[in-house]
Protein backbone atom coordinates (compact mmCIF):
# COMPACT_ATOMS: atom_id res chain seq x y z
CA UNK A 1 0.00 0.00 0.00
CA UNK A 2 1.44 3.60 -1.00
CA UNK A 3 -1.14 5.66 -0.60
CA UNK A 4 -2.32 7.64 2.49
CA UNK A 5 -5.63 6.92 2.50
CA UNK A 6 -5.05 2.99 1.62
CA UNK A 7 -5.49 1.65 5.00
CA UNK A 8 -7.17 4.10 7.17
CA UNK A 9 -10.86 4.20 8.36
CA UNK A 10 -12.23 7.62 8.18
CA UNK A 11 -14.47 6.91 11.36
CA UNK A 12 -11.52 5.88 13.35
CA UNK A 13 -9.68 9.33 12.51
CA UNK A 14 -12.87 11.52 13.35
CA UNK A 15 -13.03 9.45 16.43
CA UNK A 16 -9.61 10.03 17.72
CA UNK A 17 -9.53 13.52 16.13
CA UNK A 18 -11.97 14.43 18.62
CA UNK A 19 -10.20 13.85 21.45
CA UNK A 20 -6.69 15.57 20.82
CA UNK A 21 -7.37 18.74 22.92
CA UNK A 22 -7.97 16.26 25.27
CA UNK A 23 -5.40 13.77 24.47
CA UNK A 24 -2.75 15.38 27.45
CA UNK A 25 -5.45 15.22 30.40
CA UNK A 26 -4.21 12.95 32.90
CA UNK A 27 -8.39 12.94 33.71
CA UNK A 28 -9.57 12.85 30.31
CA UNK A 29 -10.99 10.36 27.92
CA UNK A 30 -7.04 9.30 27.39
CA UNK A 31 -6.74 8.35 30.90
CA UNK A 32 -6.04 4.95 30.68
CA UNK A 33 -3.30 5.58 27.89
CA UNK A 34 -1.44 7.82 30.87
CA UNK A 35 -1.87 4.96 33.66
CA UNK A 36 -0.07 2.33 30.66
CA UNK A 37 2.55 4.38 29.57
CA UNK A 38 4.99 4.23 31.76
CA UNK A 39 5.02 0.13 31.59
CA UNK A 40 4.56 0.81 27.76
CA UNK A 41 8.03 2.69 27.93
CA UNK A 42 9.50 -0.01 30.83
CA UNK A 43 8.98 -2.72 28.35
CA UNK A 44 10.69 -1.09 25.23
CA UNK A 45 13.74 0.08 27.60
CA UNK A 46 13.88 -3.14 29.18
CA UNK A 47 14.81 -4.40 25.22
CA UNK A 48 16.35 -1.17 23.57
CA UNK A 49 18.30 1.20 25.05
CA UNK A 50 16.93 4.12 23.79
CA UNK A 51 19.43 6.77 24.17
CA UNK A 52 20.77 7.46 21.18
CA UNK A 53 18.73 5.28 19.40
CA UNK A 54 16.64 6.10 16.28
CA UNK A 55 13.14 5.10 17.08
CA UNK A 56 9.42 5.21 14.70
CA UNK A 57 6.79 5.32 17.24
CA UNK A 58 2.99 4.51 14.45
CA UNK A 59 0.16 5.59 15.71
CA UNK A 60 1.66 7.57 17.70
CA UNK A 61 -1.84 10.16 18.74
CA UNK A 62 -0.66 13.40 20.50
CA UNK A 63 2.36 11.85 21.39
CA UNK A 64 2.52 10.06 25.06
CA UNK A 65 4.97 7.44 24.40
CA UNK A 66 6.64 9.63 21.42
CA UNK A 67 7.74 12.04 24.46
CA UNK A 68 8.20 9.53 26.66
CA UNK A 69 10.81 7.99 24.16
CA UNK A 70 12.68 11.60 23.44
CA UNK A 71 12.90 11.61 26.90
CA UNK A 72 14.97 8.66 27.50
CA UNK A 73 17.04 10.31 25.02
CA UNK A 74 15.83 8.25 21.74
CA UNK A 75 15.50 10.34 18.10
CA UNK A 76 12.33 10.07 17.62
CA UNK A 77 10.29 10.39 14.37
CA UNK A 78 5.97 9.86 14.87
CA UNK A 79 3.05 9.41 12.43
CA UNK A 80 -0.17 9.53 12.51
CA UNK A 81 -3.00 10.08 10.12
CA UNK A 82 -5.20 12.50 12.27
CA UNK A 83 -4.15 16.20 11.71
CA UNK A 84 -5.65 17.21 14.88
CA UNK A 85 -3.46 14.27 16.95
CA UNK A 86 -0.11 15.63 14.80
CA UNK A 87 -1.12 19.15 15.65
CA UNK A 88 -2.00 18.88 19.06
CA UNK A 89 1.44 16.51 19.45
CA UNK A 90 3.64 19.68 18.61
CA UNK A 91 1.94 22.07 20.31
CA UNK A 92 2.71 20.08 23.24
CA UNK A 93 6.35 19.88 22.51
CA UNK A 94 6.39 23.98 23.62
CA UNK A 95 5.37 22.63 26.91
CA UNK A 96 7.84 20.07 27.37
CA UNK A 97 10.50 21.21 25.47
CA UNK A 98 11.41 17.63 23.82
CA UNK A 99 12.29 17.07 20.45
CA UNK A 100 9.77 14.90 18.34
CA UNK A 101 10.13 14.97 14.43
CA UNK A 102 6.08 14.13 14.07
CA UNK A 103 4.60 13.79 10.87
CA UNK A 104 0.95 12.90 9.20
CA UNK A 105 1.81 10.13 7.43
CA UNK A 106 0.95 6.61 7.27
CA UNK A 107 3.76 3.88 7.93
CA UNK A 108 3.25 1.99 4.26
CA UNK A 109 4.33 5.90 2.61
CA UNK A 110 7.21 6.21 5.12
CA UNK A 111 8.37 2.65 4.51
CA UNK A 112 8.56 3.03 0.89
CA UNK A 113 10.39 6.38 1.05
CA UNK A 114 12.86 5.32 4.20
CA UNK A 115 13.09 1.54 4.53
CA UNK A 116 15.99 0.17 6.99
CA UNK A 117 15.77 3.65 9.62
CA UNK A 118 14.90 2.76 12.43
CA UNK A 119 16.41 0.66 15.36
CA UNK A 120 13.07 0.61 17.27
CA UNK A 121 9.15 0.49 15.87
CA UNK A 122 6.41 1.41 18.39
CA UNK A 123 3.00 0.27 17.08
CA UNK A 124 0.76 0.82 20.42
CA UNK A 125 -3.12 0.13 20.72
CA UNK A 126 -3.33 1.38 17.17
CA UNK A 127 -3.40 -2.41 14.96
CA UNK A 128 -7.01 -2.91 16.43
CA UNK A 129 -8.38 0.29 14.35
CA UNK A 130 -7.08 0.12 11.21
CA UNK A 131 -8.78 -2.18 8.63
CA UNK A 132 -5.27 -4.12 7.36
CA UNK A 133 -3.03 -4.71 10.19
CA UNK A 134 -0.94 -7.20 8.48
CA UNK A 135 -0.12 -4.17 6.18
CA UNK A 136 0.98 -1.93 9.00
CA UNK A 137 3.14 -5.02 10.65
CA UNK A 138 5.00 -5.32 7.41
CA UNK A 139 6.03 -2.06 6.50
CA UNK A 140 7.43 -1.50 10.36
CA UNK A 141 9.54 -4.82 9.28
CA UNK A 142 10.53 -3.17 6.53
CA UNK A 143 11.46 -0.24 8.29
CA UNK A 144 13.68 -1.76 10.66
CA UNK A 145 17.52 -1.53 10.34
CA UNK A 146 18.91 -5.53 10.40
CA UNK A 147 18.95 -6.49 14.36
CA UNK A 148 16.16 -3.70 14.87
CA UNK A 149 12.87 -4.68 16.99
CA UNK A 150 9.68 -4.00 16.84
CA UNK A 151 7.24 -3.64 19.82
CA UNK A 152 3.41 -3.80 19.08
CA UNK A 153 0.62 -3.84 21.63
CA UNK A 154 -3.37 -4.74 20.95
CA UNK A 155 -6.08 -6.74 22.54
CA UNK A 156 -6.99 -10.07 22.24
CA UNK A 157 -10.43 -11.02 20.61
CA UNK A 158 -11.69 -13.16 23.88
CA UNK A 159 -14.94 -13.24 26.14
CA UNK A 160 -12.38 -11.66 28.94
CA UNK A 161 -11.90 -8.70 26.32
CA UNK A 162 -15.22 -8.06 25.30
CA UNK A 163 -16.33 -8.47 29.35
CA UNK A 164 -13.48 -5.95 30.25
CA UNK A 165 -12.03 -3.41 27.48
CA UNK A 166 -15.88 -2.82 25.91
CA UNK A 167 -18.84 -3.34 28.49
CA UNK A 168 -16.57 -2.41 31.84
CA UNK A 169 -14.59 0.11 30.93
CA UNK A 170 -16.93 1.97 28.03
CA UNK A 171 -20.09 1.51 29.41
CA UNK A 172 -19.67 0.53 33.42
CA UNK A 173 -16.64 2.62 34.59
CA UNK A 174 -16.53 5.21 31.51
CA UNK A 175 -12.61 4.98 31.40
CA UNK A 176 -13.45 5.32 27.55
CA UNK A 177 -15.63 7.24 25.16
CA UNK A 178 -17.91 4.62 23.58
CA UNK A 179 -17.77 2.72 20.53
CA UNK A 180 -13.32 3.10 21.03
CA UNK A 181 -12.92 -0.28 20.42
CA UNK A 182 -14.98 -2.70 18.00
CA UNK A 183 -14.63 -6.26 19.06
CA UNK A 184 -14.60 -8.11 15.33
CA UNK A 185 -11.28 -5.65 15.03
CA UNK A 186 -9.58 -7.28 18.04
CA UNK A 187 -6.35 -9.20 17.17
CA UNK A 188 -5.64 -13.07 18.91
CA UNK A 189 -1.93 -13.33 19.35
CA UNK A 190 -1.67 -16.62 16.75
CA UNK A 191 -2.82 -14.07 14.29
CA UNK A 192 -0.14 -11.15 15.09
CA UNK A 193 2.06 -13.88 15.27
CA UNK A 194 1.34 -14.78 11.67
CA UNK A 195 1.84 -11.27 10.42
CA UNK A 196 5.49 -10.91 12.13
CA UNK A 197 6.43 -13.90 10.83
CA UNK A 198 5.32 -13.09 7.18
CA UNK A 199 7.05 -9.61 7.50
CA UNK A 200 10.96 -11.79 8.32
CA UNK A 201 10.44 -11.08 11.70
CA UNK A 202 11.54 -13.23 14.63
CA UNK A 203 9.00 -13.17 17.92
CA UNK A 204 11.17 -12.66 21.17
CA UNK A 205 8.31 -12.04 23.59
CA UNK A 206 4.77 -11.93 24.32
CA UNK A 207 3.72 -10.76 27.19
CA UNK A 208 0.17 -9.72 29.14
CA UNK A 209 -0.65 -6.25 29.88
CA UNK A 210 -2.74 -5.65 33.11
CA UNK A 211 -4.77 -2.45 34.46
CA UNK A 212 -5.87 -1.66 37.92
CA UNK A 213 -8.52 1.34 36.72
CA UNK A 214 -9.19 1.80 40.32
CA UNK A 215 -5.32 2.11 42.03
CA UNK A 216 -4.32 3.57 38.59
CA UNK A 217 -1.88 1.01 38.03
CA UNK A 218 -0.45 -1.46 35.53
CA UNK A 219 1.81 -4.00 35.14
CA UNK A 220 3.28 -6.84 32.44
CA UNK A 221 2.09 -10.29 33.71
CA UNK A 222 1.94 -14.01 31.49
CA UNK A 223 -2.02 -13.88 30.87
CA UNK A 224 -2.45 -12.65 27.45
CA UNK A 225 -6.26 -12.39 27.43
CA UNK A 226 -7.01 -9.15 27.21
CA UNK A 227 -4.14 -6.64 26.78
CA UNK A 228 -0.80 -7.96 25.39
CA UNK A 229 2.41 -6.67 24.21
CA UNK A 230 4.97 -8.18 21.68
CA UNK A 231 8.20 -8.06 21.03
CA UNK A 232 9.69 -8.99 17.14
CA UNK A 233 13.47 -8.42 15.76
CA UNK A 234 14.47 -7.89 12.36
CA UNK A 235 17.19 -10.52 11.71
CA UNK A 236 20.68 -9.56 10.88
CA UNK A 237 23.40 -7.58 13.20
CA UNK A 238 22.53 -4.33 14.47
Amino acid sequence: MSSETDNVNPAELEKFGRLAQRWWDPEGPQRPLHDLNPVRLGYVADRVTLAGSTVLDVGCGAGLLSEAMAAAGARVTALDLAPELIEAAKLHLYESGLQVDYRLSSVEALAEREPGTFDAVTCMEMLEHVPDPGSVIAACARLLKPGGRLFASTINRTPAAFALAIVGAEYVARLLPRGTHDYRQFIRPSELAAWLRSAGLEIEDVSGLAYDPLRRRAWIKDATSVNYLVCARRPGKA
